[in-house]
């Protein structure tokens, strides 16, 4: 065998031990063993640094459980949010398992492979406010995330282009609506009292049972307002990246898992809409 054949033959040999991966992510990630996941550091009880100066958390949680399924290590990274939802990410990290609504306008940058959970939309008060209904808060001072699905509700511009999300409609005409970097910082002002700076603030559930929790002055008033679909969210460019997040995440539907980590951290099931 010549020279030229034999190198060409050892090389088709190489190429057919090693490990074939499609997709630049999912070949990058088995390769280094390592899936790079972005999250948030403040948005408890999502994630957060616990006491342990350790991210924790229920996006960490679901986190960790998708690289044990993949057989690999995750690492975490806490990009700003319009970084992460400008897209691409250039490999700095593999998924966003952040709590993100999947939209149109989002889906031009981003893909959303699996939705992992439901947040209930509420409206909060301070605890002195004589307001009992989500009528009565027509004409009053809302505080929200600025740019997020909480602020494109209040100015009645919201989609939600997720598959089995029950439809809403708008229940409230804010007199003003007044926007923040966090929802930390809208209950914050809430927090100085009933109308001081806002008389209400427009939130996920979780996150306002989490600042009452934590000693706000804050109650739940009405029903939710909308659920909102949370998603995974990846890079343009891998389908089969893509394909395997899909099928870890609707496994851990159907094992359970998930139920359990909505249980471990919200005290209910969030992972469907009832």
């Amino acid at each position: 065998m010549s020279f030229s054949r034999l190198t060409i033959f050892a090389a088709a040999i190489a190429l057919a031990a090693a490990p074939a991966f499609a997709g630049e992510t999912l070949d990058r990630v088995m390769s280094t063993k390592t899936l790079t996941m972005s999250s948030d550091p403040e948005y408890p009880p999502q994630s957060f640094l616990n006491d342990k100066n350790e991210m924790d958390g229920f996006d960490v949680d679901v986190g960790k459980e998708v690289a044990k399924r993949m057989g690999v290590e995750l690492k975490l990274v806490t990009p700003a949010w319009e970084v992460i939802t400008a897209g691409g990410w250039s490999g700095r990290w593999d998924m966003s398992v952040g709590s993100m609504t999947p939209t149109k306008a989002r889906a031009k940058v981003l893909n959303f492979p699996a939705v992992y959970y439901y947040t209930p939309a509420s409206f909060a008060v301070h605890t002195d406010s004589k307001v009992s209904k989500i009528a009565d808060l027509n004409g009053k001072v809302i505080g929200s995330c600025g740019g997020c699905t909480y602020d494109a509700y209040l100015n009645k511009d919201l989609v939600i282009d997720a598959e089995g999300v029950p439809p809403f409609e708008y229940q409230v005409t804010a007199g003003e609506i007044k926007t923040y970097e966090t929802d930390t910082n809208a209950f914050d002002d809430l927090r100085l009292g009933d109308g001081v700076r806002l008389d209400a603030v427009f939130s996920a559930l979780p996150t306002i049972q989490e600042a009452i929790k934590n000693g706000y002055p804050m109650k739940v008033v009405g029903a939710p307002a909308f659920y909102e679909p949370l998603a995974v969210a990846t890079d343009k460019g891998d389908a089969e990246f893509d394909a395997k997040i899909t099928e870890i995440v609707d496994e851990m539907h159907k094992d359970g898992t998930l139920t359990k980590l909505s249980e471990k951290w919200y005290g209910t099931d969030l992972t469907s809409v009832k």
